[in-house]
């Protein structure tokens, strides 16, 4: 019981990180987020905040 607690609060702990970094992204505040940028500069506006690591195939089974 104990470890699918553990499991569970890391799960919503990993959400709750990828939201607040989604909710800051650059991308969001754009009209059109999935088009690819215009110039070099926008390029390094939009990769300068932190990248988040995912996990490998291996540790999300």
């Amino acid at each position: 019981m104990a470890r699918r607690l553990r499991q569970v609060i890391g799960d919503m702990n990993y959400a709750q990180q990828r939201l607040i970094a989604r909710l800051l992204s650059y991308d969001l505040q754009l009209g059109q987020p999935d088009a690819a940028p215009a110039t070099y500069a926008e390029f390094l506006l939009r990769t300068s905040g932190p990248l988040l690591r995912e996990p490998s195939a291996r540790e999300r089974c």
